[in-house]
């Protein structure tokens, strides 16, 4: 039998509540990241009774060679499986995610429009960065540059990413913002936005474009002050644990 790993896929059945409706929370890692790095969220989510999942995306989890064979499409259908499965057991669903897997909650909602809600920490879904313009190039002579993990405040702390961030999936992801974002009026679900002041991955205007383009009349951001970029790592991750429970409670009618 394989020992689990932090990086494994995390799974909770959860457990009716005292309505006997089971209410099921789907939550995605981020680019060259894995389970690892939003574990202790999905845990405290799991702690009061949700049925949590959090998959592993393709390519993730392994090696940064192995994540650069496959794409957007790949990472998408593995979320949307997820969710549907996750649905099938419960009476209402939250989708979340941080960074890309914010991205992908945000084109689950948009497809879905019964998600009882949407979490998100420092989504990606555009850039200011240029350098990201050189990326369709650069995929051709390069097959990667050094690493986006472990932007981490908080001393000795390991998100248990890549080192290397592989090019040709970096350029599939940057490629699918522009439908990500046309698709944006159509997530109607509440929405809570949690976000870093200070992230070295992924500046403030993807926030700004989610929060004015949803078509979500409940909204709320919320700005961490003391993490960067993986927050649900760092000094913020009790703010965002103590958040998510309320917000999954109050958009779900969870007793």
């Amino acid at each position: 039998m394989t020992t689990p790993t932090v990086t494994d896929p995390f799974h909770a059945e959860g457990t009716p509540g005292a309505d006997g409706r089971r209410v099921g929370v789907l939550l995605s890692h981020g680019f060259t990241g894995s389970p690892a790095s939003i574990r202790p969220w999905a845990q405290a989510l799991a702690d009061e009774g949700y049925a949590v999942t959090v998959p592993l995306l393709p390519g993730h989890g392994t090696t940064w060679q192995q994540l650069n064979t496959t794409a957007w499409g790949d990472w998408s259908a593995t979320v949307e499986q997820a969710y549907v499965d996750l649905a099938a057991r419960c009476d209402a669903v939250v989708v979340g995610g941080l960074s890309m897997g914010g991205a992908l909650a945000l084109w689950l909602a948009a497809r879905h429009p019964e998600v009882a809600g949407v979490l998100l920490v420092n989504p990606a879904v555009a850039s200011t960065n240029k350098q990201l313009l050189a990326v369709p190039l650069l995929k051709r002579v390069l097959p990667s540059m050094p690493g986006l993990a472990n932007d981490i405040k908080k001393p000795g702390v390991d998100e248990h990413g890549y080192d290397r961030t592989p090019l040709r999936a970096l350029a599939s992801f940057v490629g699918s913002w522009k439908d990500l974002r046309a698709a944006l009026p159509r997530v109607t679900a509440p929405l809570l936005l949690m976000r870093s002041a200070e992230d070295h991955v992924v500046d403030p205007s993807s926030s700004r474009i989610i929060l004015r383009t949803v078509s979500s009349r409940d909204t709320r951001e919320i700005v961490l002050e003391d993490s960067y970029h993986v927050a649900t790592l760092d000094h913020d991750a009790p703010v965002i644990e103590r958040e998510s429970v309320a917000f999954v409670a109050r958009v779900t009618g969870a007793p």
